[in-house]
């Protein structure tokens, strides 16, 4: 099918720049001598999954048990959820998918979590294995780096159950960087913080063989951020404007574009497309206005959206009619993937194949 015939809105994959960006982090993780565990969350995609894994890729990272459970299925065996699992319910659905022999890895920064995790353990006769997770930053989830951190894996280590394997983080916060420099700096800090306190432990015999970064930004200088044994970048594979706006990616690392119809040109200076929140992320970014910006023309970009509705903000000069047809680079290409059953994965203006979002939804 030709890209003239696709009904609008749909969400566009360039086929070649995604090969070409999954093949280049592939190769930046090998020749830096670290292993590239890629989070699953942001293409939810079987497909694409298997093609990380057979480009050199040794696991998944996910968010949710409801993604681990769909990539078991697929028959991959390698996971960390990274994210903690609480009740009952979540710790009986990780027993089973540790009774069909999948290698899962979990991540907590709390005793009490950690606990729950220790007695499923004990229960099925192994010791589950731990990502202590540490705040670098983010201030998300994670105790502070050095002493709160030590002494919590200390805690934690004398639990029969679980097994600490690794110290992990998340530097996401790096999207707010305003320069590269800064970007760089991010980075340093993300690993160095973890190294620090798995030196501390070791002084108490502690020893944590693994040190897990995270965040598509900071993973492009993972050869600098001695230490770090496992990286987790997600958004890599599409690129969007998050990455564009710090500089960490080019124009052709982009692979992922929304297709937009003009359905309205009420006024000067506006236009309305068939695309709005149930088709773009509704994230901002403080680096440019709106929710998404002209492929080919930045300064055109989609100033307020509702359900429906895209309100694009055109500036003087700029005009569009009735049935013409615009591509946008969304601001949040993970939160796209998730709205969406499949996307189209293009080569040239022709579509040779449907990407299907196998884990949309799987938010428990």
């Amino acid at each position: 099918m030709k890209v003239s015939h696709i009904e609008t809105p749909a969400v566009l994959i360039d086929l070649d720049v995604l090969d070409r960006n999954l093949k280049h982090t592939a190769e930046l993780t090998r020749q830096a001598g670290v292993r590239l565990r890629p989070h699953f969350k942001t293409h939810k995609s079987v497909w694409i999954a298997k093609k990380q894994l057979e480009y050199g890729a040794c696991g998944m990272t996910v968010a949710k048990l409801g993604e681990a459970e769909v990539l078991a299925e697929a028959g991959i065996d390698d996971i960390l959820i990274a994210f903690p699992l609480v009740g009952e319910s979540k710790l009986l659905r990780l027993a089973a998918l540790i009774n069909r022999k999948v290698k899962v890895t979990v991540s907590t920064d709390n005793v009490i979590v950690a606990k729950g995790l220790s007695d499923l353990g004990e229960s099925l006769g192994t010791r589950i294995p731990l990502y202590i997770d540490v705040n670098s930053g983010l201030n998300r989830c994670g105790l502070e780096p050095g002493n709160p951190t030590a002494e919590l894996v200390k805690e934690i280590t004398a639990l029969p159950g679980v097994e600490v394997r690794g110290l992990m983080t998340h530097g996401g916060h790096a999207y707010g960087a305003s320069n590269l420099q800064e970007l760089r700096q991010t980075a340093a800090v993300e690993v160095e913080v973890l190294v620090q306190t798995q030196h501390l432990l070791a002084q108490d015999g502690i020893t944590i063989p693994e040190i897990s970064v995270g965040s598509t930004p900071t993973s492009k200088f993972i050869a600098e951020q001695h230490g770090a044994t496992e990286t987790r970048p997600g958004a890599y594979v599409y690129g969007d404007i998050s990455q564009l706006a710090i500089g960490s990616i080019s124009m052709n690392e982009v692979a992922m574009s929304i297709l937009a119809t003009v359905v309205s040109t009420p006024r000067e200076g506006t236009v309305i497309i068939d695309a709005g929140s149930k088709t773009f992320s509704i994230d901002t970014n403080p680096h440019c206005p709106g929710y998404g910006r002209l492929k080919n023309n930045p300064d055109v970009y989609i100033e307020r959206l509702s359900e429906e509705h895209g309100i694009v903000k055109l500036p003087p000069g700029i005009t569009f009619s009735i049935g013409e047809r615009l591509e946008f680079i969304p601001n949040h290409c993970c939160t796209v993937s998730n709205l969406h059953n499949k996307l189209l994965g293009m080569c040239g203006d022709e579509v040779l194949q449907d990407i299907y979002v196998d884990a949309r939804g799987k938010i428990n």
